[in-house]
């Protein structure tokens, strides 16, 4: 099932968080490094913007790559835009998720081919779930590891399995990713924020392993790693 209601939930829930922030939150550092509350929120919303446009001219037939390096400086927006006001960034992303949203109600043919990821216009559904959850933990506005919904934290985890080294297992009840001897387990919710980097696995049992590269996509900008687990 494509998640395109998780994800507008998901959308109302960040929005519901950010109804409080203050300009002075807004310039506050986030575990990001480098990054303040802004930058997060300036890159989660670009990504927006960037999804929108994608599935909009995929819906009119026209195939455009996500983020095209002749025409858009994806790091000078983030750092143009990180210093809007609060009220700024809640009208910017709130704009961008209903287009986004608005674009995914028109979609007849989930298969449709798109210059992103696996090819599939549904995996700018899947992207999205990811880059909104995620970085509203990184925001640190309330929202917590723990407000992440059981089949989020089991899509993150089949998403993220590229990080494990060959022969690590990972386990969580019944589910199992990878194939090996050494075997870490936990709950789905602790895998999956061990590996987004938003916890360091200590209540993991087993051997974490060092994790790989995030899974990229090409021409979109890399968020830089945590620098300290997020709460």
């Amino acid at each position: 099932m494509i998640p395109a209601a998780a994800v507008a939930d998901a959308h109302s829930r960040l929005h519901r968080a950010l109804e409080p922030l203050t300009d002075n939150q807004v310039a506050e550092p986030s575990p990001l490094p480098g990054w303040t509350r802004g930058h997060v929120l300036a890159h989660v919303t670009d990504a927006g913007r960037a999804l929108a446009d994608l599935v909009e001219n995929a819906v009119r037939g026209v195939l455009v790559p996500l983020y095209d390096p002749k025409t858009h400086d994806r790091d000078g927006i983030i750092e143009a835009t990180a210093g809007r006001a609060a009220e700024e960034h809640r009208r910017a992303l709130l704009r961008h998720s209903v287009r986004l949203e608005d674009a995914w109600a028109r979609v007849t043919d989930w298969d449709q081919h798109v210059d992103y990821r696996d090819g599939k216009l549904s995996s700018t559904v899947f992207a999205r779930w990811r880059e909104v959850w995620i970085h509203a933990v990184d925001l640190r506005l309330g929202i917590g590891v723990a407000d992440w919904p059981e089949d989020f934290c089991v899509h993150a985890v089949d998403f993220l399995q590229d990080r494990l080294p060959p022969g690590v297992t990972i386990r969580a009840g019944e589910h199992r990713w990878g194939a090996g001897d050494t075997e870490v387990s936990g709950s789905v919710r602790a895998l999956a924020a061990w590996l987004s980097g938003r916890d360091t696995g200590a209540g993991l049992a087993g051997a974490r392993p060092e994790l790989g590269p995030w899974p990229g996509v090409s021409g979109a900008r890399r968020p830089p790693r945590p620098a300290r687990p997020a709460p």
